[in-house]
């Protein structure tokens, strides 16, 4: 039975690194027995520039149709001078609250390939796997009240950061059954010597952790974790962490593995339904030059054939052909050595299809 997909190129580099994973699309339903109906609409900038809307009612409806959604960036300075709900970024955001994609999952992993194009020390990330899982529905960036207001003759900014006991418990279930899965080591980071919410958040995670008892807990206060990726990365195995903190840390995690370009992300609900997309946004510097990394994008559709399609078999090839095209020294600009040869994005593109067989 076909599947529904949602493919939303957005803004910036967006267009370019989602027309190379539409390629790898159609070669998968071409040779490799994938059934699924594809879908393609403006989202974030280019939405708003066709209708005024950075989220036409369209894209919802196609959203919540399909197993999964393909995005590719949305954002810009070219809409910056919008009012904050007209702003491609709150796209994004509401995409993900009106389909509950409550669990982000951001894997941090050094191909051996590309030790030398990290920052830190090669002994430092050298091996490195490692996943944050990133609550996404609440926090401070749904809480409410929020705004900017005057009192005593200036303005004020404000906002909540709130998490119930459900929130916390949803994610971190969906934290532990991950660690099930990998090597059984989930680190919980909070703000627990600071902040209410995180109290809650540490004692909701230690309940939950007594289902668990095959998973070693540990806790770490955010600002320790942020210098403890940096310090030591490799002690981590899966870390669960809130909204705001979860941003901040996979970024950081990001840079260890040489490039922002490389890494791919998955957003799920409960039923598995999921958004998937390149960490990097959409780079409006160099788009429409070819030099987009198109990785991250063909990554996170690996990670959408294994979460929602059910198709663990094809998200293998997909990853096997990536690492043999960076074993092959195939790089784009972002990735390169300095002063190497570098590749455009669609020869990359091409060359991961060409790396299925």
């Amino acid at each position: 039975m076909s599947q529904k997909i949602l493919l939303l190129p957005g803004d910036g580099i967006g267009p370019e690194v989602i027309a190379e994973a539409s390629k790898l699309i159609d070669v998968l339903r071409l040779n490799h027995g994938l059934e699924v109906d594809v879908t393609q609409l403006d989202i974030g900038g280019a939405a708003y520039d066709q209708s005024g809307d950075p989220l036409p009612e369209d894209v919802l409806i196609q959203a919540r149709a399909s197993a999964g959604v393909l995005l590719g960036a949305v954002g810009g300075p070219k809409w910056d001078g919008l009012e904050r709900s007209k702003r491609p970024e709150t796209a994004l955001l509401k995409l993900r609250s009106a389909l509950d994609l409550y669990a982000n999952l951001r894997p941090a992993i050094l191909y051996s390939e590309l030790a030398d194009a990290s920052t830190l020390k090669t002994e430092v990330v050298a091996d490195l796997d490692m996943l944050i899982v990133r609550e996404l529905t609440g926090g401070i960036y749904f809480g409410q009240p929020r705004g900017i207001e005057q009192r005593e003759g200036e303005r004020v900014g404000f906002n909540t950061l709130v998490y119930s006991e459900s929130e916390i418990s949803r994610i971190a279930h969906s934290a532990f059954k991950t660690a099930q899965l990998r090597n059984k080591r989930l680190c919980s980071v909070d703000k627990a010597n600071v902040l209410e919410v995180s109290e809650l958040w540490r004692e909701v995670v230690e309940q939950v952790a007594l289902e668990y008892p095959d998973v070693e807990l540990s806790h770490m206060y955010v600002d320790n974790a942020a210098m403890q990726l940096v310090r030591n990365p490799k002690q981590f195995d899966v870390i669960v962490t809130g909204n705001m903190f979860g941003d901040i840390l996979s970024d950081c995690a990001a840079m260890l593995t040489g490039s922002i370009g490389m890494l791919p992300s998955a957003s799920l609900n409960l039923s598995s339904q999921g958004l998937y997309e390149p960490v990097h946004g959409s780079a409006p510097d160099i788009a429409g030059q070819g030099k987009a990394n198109p990785l991250a994008t063909i990554l996170s559709l690996a990670m959408m054939l294994r979460y929602s399609l059910n198709h663990a078999d094809l998200a293998d090839k997909i990853e096997r052909a990536v690492k043999q095209v960076l074993k092959s020294g195939l790089r784009t600009p972002d990735i390169a050595v300095q002063g190497g040869k570098s590749c455009t994005t669609e020869q990359m593109g091409d060359a991961v299809i060409q790396g299925l067989d």
